[in-house]
């Protein structure tokens, strides 16, 4: 097996779910957002560090996906129990190219798994 593939077993232990952001609060005095992620069957905390990309109110009502199997982290005193998705890492900001949050197209309902 190539460095750095994983097989089909190590996929499927990644629990991905579509969650629709309910609320989103910049944390002040850092680049940190706290979202409050409806998963369907529950609500959860994710703090994610694209306030320098995002406005709160650009991602209120947005379907995202959610790694929802993480175990929790304290971030800046914060709680995330989970992570979002977006395409591009800080060594594609180097490049020109911003994060971007990955987003689903349509009314999928939230806690729906991502196969």
């Amino acid at each position: 097996m190539e460095q750095g593939l994983i097989n089909i077993d190590d996929f499927y232990k990644i629990d991905l779910r579509v969650g629709l952001v309910l609320s989103v609060e910049r944390i002040e005095g850092t680049k940190l957002l706290k979202l409050i992620v409806d998963l369907g069957q529950e609500k959860r905390q994710i703090i994610t560090g694209l306030a320098d990309y995002y406005t709160p109110e650009s991602l209120v009502g947005k379907r995202i996906i959610v790694v929802t199997n993480l175990k929790p982290k304290k971030i800046r005193g914060f709680e995330s129990q989970g992570m979002l998705l977006a395409a591009g890492c800080k060594e594609d900001e180097e490049k020109g190219i911003k994060p971007r949050i990955v987003t689903v197209d349509g009314e999928v309902p939230p806690g729906t798994r991502v196969c």
